[in-house]
C-alpha cells in the first residue's frame, strides 16, 4: 500500500496530543487546519523496529514481543515544529500499556539505552496481524510523563531530532511486553531540503 505523507500533512495536524478517536477526552484532536501548499519536509526517517532492540529502564535487553515488527515512517518540518507519521505494527499482541498518553512514542536515548519519551503518537489500530496509524503532531509536545514535575515533552522540538537523530528511538509498548514490544533506533535519515511528496510502501 502506498501512502503520501505530504497529502496527510495538508489535512490533519494534531497539536500536543494526537488521539482523534477520544473526542471527549484530553487525548483528542485539538484542531484541524489546511496548510500552505506545498508542504515541506526538512527530513524524513524510515525505521524498522524489532523486539531484540528493546531494553528496560536498567538498560538490559528484554527481548520485546517475539515475532512482532514495527515500521515507523516520519516526515519532519523543523521550521514549523511538525512531525508526520505512518506507523505499522505487525504481529503486535496484547493491549497497549504505558504510563504516557499513548503507548507509541519517540524516546530520547542512544542505542542500547533507555530514555524518556519526547513525542507520543496515536496507537496503531487493527488486529494481531497488522495495525496502522497515520497523522501529524505539532509542538508544543506533551507526553503525560513527569520528571521532577515537568512533562518530558516540555520544550522539546523536532529540530532536536534533526540535530542528532541517532540519539532517538521509536517504540510501542504492549501489556505482554511493557518495557517495549518493538524498538527502532533512528538513523541519519534523508535531508534533501524541500520534499514535496513522500510515498511510503508498506
Amino acid at each position: 500500500m502506498k501512502f503520501s505523507l505530504a497529502a496527510l500533512a495538508l489535512g490533519v495536524l494534531a497539536k500536543a496530543s494526537p488521539v482523534p478517536e477520544a473526542r471527549g477526552h484530553d487525548k483528542r484532536l485539538l484542531f484541524t487546519q489546511t496548510q500552505h501548499i506545498p508542504f515541506e519536509y526538512t527530513s524524513t526517517f524510515n525505521i524498522i523496529a524489532t523486539p531484540d532492540q528493546v531494553v528496560g529502564t536498567d538498560n538490559v535487553a528484554t527481548g520485546g514481543l517475539p515475532n512482532a515488527k514495527g515500521i515507523f515512517n516520519f516526515g519532519l518540518n523543523s521550521k514549523e515544529d511538525i512531525i508526520c507519521y505512518n506507523i505499522t505494527l505487525l504481529g503486535f499482541r496484547g493491549n497497549y500499556q504505558s504510563l504516557a498518553l499513548t503507548a507509541t512514542h519517540i524516546h530520547e536515548g542512544v542505542k542500547g539505552k533507555a530514555g524518556p519519551p519526547r513525542i507520543v503518537f496515536a496507537n496503531p489500530v487493527g488486529d494481531d496481524r497488522r495495525r496502522n496509524s497515520v497523522g501529524c503532531v505539532k509542538g508544543p509536545f506533551l507526553t503525560g510523563i513527569l520528571t521532577d514535575g515537568v512533562d518530558t515533552g516540555t520544550g522539546f522540538t523536532v529540530k532536536k531530532i534533526e540535530d542528532n537523530p541517532t540519539n532517538f528511538f521509536a517504540d510501542s509498548h504492549s501489556s505482554l511486553a511493557v518495557p517495549g514490544a518493538v524498538r527502532g533506533q533512528l538513523d541519519r535519515g534523508s535531508r534533501k531540503g524541500s520534499i514535496i511528496d513522500v510515498h511510503i510502501s508498506i
